[in-house]
């Protein structure tokens, strides 16, 4: 039991210190991201159940409906909400980058009691292959939430970018549950996916943190 739970919580806690470690500037307090963390853990519970109840009803039957919107719309909005309506206007997302470390917190606590519930129902030799895929995944998206959340609040052009930042990894993960759900060699695709994904993720993290760059050297001209 304690093997699984730790293998279960492992890649989430190290995604989580990775991305909170590269914000060079003003570090966001533990606190507050360990509490959206376990936001994102809770979330598991009420998300399942829907799902459950979607499932149940035959509500959502084909594979591409439940990739899109059993899974994909309905993790990634309730992620998305909690990030806008409880992070957005705080105090403390005061950066361009802040936006990346708050929504990879949600996403890893929502990642991290899945994958503790499935190594429980399935057993820990599945361990690695969800650190590399699901966990990892919602990471990825969460980069890709984070990054247009931190222009929308400082760069303008709020709606615009209010709007990709819940679109874009909503369409991303109903695209990886797609491959998973309905391809018989799913991995010809799936390495490709996650390559161009984390090339992807790792460009905004850099794109995030040169917009703070930017804003410093902006206002010190503008003072000068």
């Amino acid at each position: 039991m304690f093997a699984i739970i730790s293998a279960g919580i492992a890649p989430g806690v190290a995604l989580l210190s990775y991305f909170y470690l590269r914000d060079e500037y003003e570090t966001e307090p533990l606190s507050l991201v360990l509490r959206t963390f376990l936001f994102g853990a809770v979330l598991v519970f009420p998300i399942m159940f829907i799902q459950h109840v979607l499932q149940l009803e035959g509500i959502v039957t084909a594979k591409w409906a439940e990739a899109f919107f059993s899974s994909g719309l309905l993790e990634e909005f309730v992620k998305w909400f909690v990030v806008y309506f409880f992070i957005f206007d705080h105090r403390e997302f005061d950066e361009p980058y802040d936006g990346i470390v708050y929504s990879a917190s949600v996403s890893l606590g929502f990642a991290t009691v899945e994958n503790i519930l499935y190594l429980l129902a399935n057993g820990v030799e599945f361990a690695v292959t969800r650190a590399i895929l699901p966990v990892s995944s919602h990471a990825l998206f969460a980069v890709m939430m984070g990054f247009y959340l931190g222009k929308a609040k400082f760069q303008g052009r709020k709606h615009l970018y209010l709007l990709l930042s819940f679109l874009l990894p909503f369409l991303l993960h109903g695209t990886y549950d797609l491959i998973l759900f309905t391809q018989e060699k799913w991995g010809y695709y799936m390495v490709p996916f996650m390559l161009a994904l984390w090339w992807q993720a790792l460009r905004k993290v850099k794109q995030a943190k040169g917009m703070y760059t930017a804003s410093i050297v902006s206002s010190a001209k503008s003072q000068a």
